[in-house]
């Protein structure tokens, strides 16, 4: 369950960085931010299969 917690807090702060590098005018802060929830994503996506076989 703490890495379910720490993925979703990864993700909000991709979210983040997204919106102020969009309102910045900051492409590279706007990129990283995107990266980063995509990463956080994939960590999700990962802990939903784990969750499959475990029950």
């Amino acid at each position: 369950m703490n890495d379910k917690a720490e993925h979703k807090g990864e993700e909000l702060i991709g979210k983040a960085k997204e919106g102020l590098g969009k309102a910045t005018g900051n492409e590279r802060l706007e990129a990283e931010g995107h990266a980063e929830q995509s990463t956080a994503n994939l960590k999700q996506a990962g802990d939903d299969v784990k969750d499959a076989f475990t029950k």
